[in-house]
């Protein structure tokens, strides 16, 4: 038994290293007498790689269903691509984590490119601000929300049109080391 705990415990340690791609993933129970054209099994799955992104597929699917990796096939692999990847948007990501004391739900805003970025930072932000590690994460829905249902103050402050990012503080290079007069660092 503290063999099968062994091999659990290292099945289970999903890393996210580097920036995670979108998959969406088909799958189904393999075809049998009994039933011979069973239901597809749909899932979007975040993930670095397709190799992953068919594992977190069966962990997924073993706890909804009575289906295992032993016993069903996988249809379809396909990488969900942005359909405006120059446009920022705002994600809302909502998820739920276990942290040391119990499980937790979680919505959370982020502002990036892609669905996949969002869901990056949303791994680094967890990691850092509830030492949740990736594999205690389970991203249950990813949707663009529209800028006035917004809920986070840090969103909602790039909604001003007026929005100004000012540079108080610039440096310009000079050729000699020495000079007459004191280099001006202000351009307000």
């Amino acid at each position: 038994e503290g063999v099968r705990d062994k091999v659990f415990s290292l099945r289970s340690k999903m890393k996210v290293t580097g920036d995670l791609q979108q998959y969406e993933i088909v799958g189904r129970h393999v075809p049998t007498e009994k039933d011979p054209k069973p239901a597809l099994l749909k899932m979007t799955i975040f993930a670095p790689n397709t190799v992953v992104a068919k594992s977190r597929f069966w962990y997924f699917v073993s706890q909804l269903q009575k289906l295992k990796k032993a016993n069903g096939e996988i249809v379809d692999l396909k990488e969900v691509h942005e359909k405006h990847p120059d446009t920022i948007k705002n994600f809302g990501i909502w998820l739920r984590y276990d942290s040391r004391s119990g499980t937790h739900n979680m919505y959370r805003e982020y502002r990036e490119l892609t669905a996949a970025a969002a869901v990056t930072a949303c791994y680094r932000d967890m990691g850092a601000r509830h030492r949740t590690r990736a594999r205690s994460i389970h991203i249950i829905r990813v949707d663009v929300i529209p800028a006035n249902k917004t809920r986070r103050a840090n969103i909602k402050q790039f909604h001003n049109s007026k929005v100004k990012f000012p540079l108080p503080h610039r440096v310009t290079g000079s050729k000699s080391t020495f000079v007459a007069n004191r280099p001006s660092t202000f351009f307000g």
